[in-house]
């Protein structure tokens, strides 16, 4: 199945890296397409359980989904997974 979520915190192409290798390791995930502009998530995923586990993966590298809580933590977070991704580009 495919889907679209939209998240928080997104900011750049470090970002996006950090977000798609995380990701792109979950079992029974695949394609998943980071747009920072649009702050969404393009993915395939093939059971309920695959879902869950990316959106709880969002959540812990602070990019929790829309509508989720967006605590100052979450936010530091993100900061932490974007500069990760611009090292490791």
């Amino acid at each position: 199945m495919k889907t679209i979520i939209e998240i928080q915190n997104l900011k750049c192409g470090g970002c996006e890296k950090t977000i798609t290798d995380n990701l792109s390791k979950i079992a029974g995930v695949s394609d998943v397409v980071v747009d920072h502009e649009t702050s969404t998530v393009n993915l395939e995923y093939v059971s309920e359980d695959s879902l869950r586990k990316v959106i709880e993966k969002l959540s812990k590298l602070g990019y929790p989904v829309t509508g989720e809580k967006n605590d100052i933590g979450k936010k530091a977070t993100s900061y932490v997974s974007c500069m990760i991704g611009k090292i490791t580009s």
